[in-house]
């Protein structure tokens, strides 16, 4: 037999995401995928519906249709004019109905495609031209409704001999997005899904909590096996189920990278209908773990459900929803450093979250009516994002938008310093009194007077706390007129101190500097 030459890897992507709607996809029940019914007591989100009473009937959730919407959009799909639903049948504990209503051949979202820019690890662009972005086909969105949660332990962790279903999740509003099977790294697949957890969590379609099942990635991964005599052989696909963080997803595809190869040396067993298998991931002894042979579409007997109609969706519907999609994560953080200079990792950081960007932009507008220019408000404002607020926003476990400051006394504040009114440490601690809610709605300027804060810019007294740090420190005086510019920070540091922090930092090195006749 000859030997293997090469192996290339192919992956598709299957994506589970959770919306967060308030109510579940067919059903006036409470949805636990929403934070307002986080963490409820298992088995109370119910009613006749998701329970399968007889005489129940589904109502669709017009609020999952535009949220599975706007993902589209965002992922370049085409919107189904007409879409329907249909009943995919199989049983489980944790399935009341035995039937899943999902889509199967008119899904509401198909045909479309991404294109994922060379990020690093925490998603912040790589400028090198040589890395061009890389396609990722979409071949389909569709809503489903979840189904419930099988434990085989007790809460809490102990063992039990027999297993226990929450039925909280089942009937949750549930879009699978499907890839082609364009990824040939295991990078890229992470990578991608980052990318479509950031632009859920931006629409707001989601709270993306990987961890409580928000989404979940089931890679599709074969190989495609190179021979020394030529011939190729495509091994069987394997799905991985329900994996949940980033980690999982990574290792489960490198593992089977290069386990197939090795499998197929051993049973020969090549792609084709019915070969498809399901495996698990074993986290903690990093392999996979075979569940079932995998069905194919026919053994799900898919028929349209007769308790539902067609949804038929006007283009004014489609445009109404795109209008609310906005500027996405990738190309606003692409104008963020291009229109202000932004460091990758800084524009990457703060388009984490849609309200802070807005928290951002409204600031830079406040900035530039009162004179600041707009490359330089943008500059600013994100160094009051990602320094005095970032520190007080991750001591609070709070998004930076929400700790009490305007987006124009931050701007207030910035125009104070430029102006050289306050200090760098004055900068900061005036920033915190504006997120005190006993300062709420106040002026900065006043608040800074009120609170001494305010530099003072008496010449003279400036003058005798510069000469009186250069008296105190021989030393460090002859460090810097012998050429050690930077150890004029510490007499910077004890002239400051002498000024009990009122004087301007910046004025302070310039005057000490042309004491001691040294040029920077």
């Amino acid at each position: 037999m000859p030997d293997i030459s090469s192996v290339k890897l192919m992956v598709g992507l299957e994506v589970h995401v959770e919306l967060a709607t308030r109510t579940k996809m067919f059903s006036r029940a409470a949805n636990p995928a929403h934070r307002d019914y986080d963490g409820a007591a298992p088995n109370t989100l119910l009613d006749p519906t998701v329970l399968a009473l007889p005489g129940a009937l589904p109502v669709m959730n017009e609020a999952a249709v535009e949220m599975a919407m706007m993902v589209g959009l965002a992922l370049g799909c085409s919107i189904a004019p007409t879409t329907k639903w249909d009943r995919k049948s199989y049983f489980y504990p944790d399935l009341p109905k035995s039937y899943q209503i999902s889509q199967y051949d008119m899904p509401i979202c198909f045909d479309g495609a991404v294109d994922l820019p060379a990020t690093d690890a925490a998603g912040a662009l790589l400028q090198d031209d040589k890395l061009l972005p890389k396609r990722i086909g979409i071949i389909r969105a569709h809503l489903e409704e979840d189904a419930g949660k099988l434990m085989h332990e007790a809460p809490g962790g102990g063992a039990i001999d027999f297993s226990i279903v929450d039925l909280n999740r089942a009937g949750t509003p549930l879009l699978e997005i499907v890839t082609q099977p364009d990824f040939d790294t295991a990078d890229d697949v992470v990578a991608f899904a980052r990318q479509l957890r950031h632009i859920c969590r931006f629409l707001g379609v989601t709270e993306g909590v990987m961890q409580k099942g928000h989404m979940r990635f089931e890679p599709n991964i074969n190989t495609i096996i190179t021979l020394d005599d030529g011939k190729t052989i495509k091994t069987p696909i394997v799905e991985i189920k329900n994996l949940n963080s980033f980690k999982a997803l990574k290792g489960a595809i490198e593992y089977e990278h290069a386990e197939q190869p090795r499998r197929w040396q051993q049973d020969r067993r090549e792609m084709g209908r019915g070969a498809k298998r399901t495996m698990g991931w074993d986290d903690v002894k990093n392999v996979t773990v075979l569940q079932r042979e995998k069905e194919d579409a026919h053994d799900y007997r898919y028929f349209p459900d007769p308790d539902l109609v067609p949804v038929v969706i006007p283009e004014k519907r489609v445009e109404q929803v795109r209008a609310k999609i906005g500027e996405l994560p990738i190309p606003r953080m692409r104008r963020y450093m291009a229109d202000y200079g932004l460091a990758p990792k800084d524009a990457a950081a703060i388009v984490e979250e849609r309200e802070v960007c807005e928290f951002y932009e409204r600031s830079i507008a406040e900035m530039v009516s009162l004179g600041i220019d707009n490359s330089r408000a943008g500059k600013q404002a994100a160094n009051m994002l990602l320094q005095a607020a970032a520190k007080r926003a991750n001591e609070r476990g709070i998004l930076a938008s929400r700790l009490g400051i305007s987006p124009a006394q931050v701007a207030r504040i910035v125009k104070l310093r430029e102006d050289n009114a306050i200090g760098s440490s004055a900068l900061d601690e005036l920033f915190g009194l504006l997120c005190d809610k006993a300062n709420d709605g106040a002026d900065p300027a006043e608040l800074a007077k009120s609170k001494g804060l305010l530099t003072v810019r008496d010449d003279a007294a400036l003058e005798n706390w510069c000469r009186q740090a250069i008296a105190e420190n021989p030393k460090v005086v002859a460090d810097v007129t012998g050429g050690k510019i930077a150890a004029a920070g510490r007499l910077v540091g004890s002239a400051m101190k002498l000024s009990a922090g009122q004087a301007d930092a910046k004025s302070v090195r310039e005057r000490i500097l042309a004491i001691l006749g040294v040029k920077e």
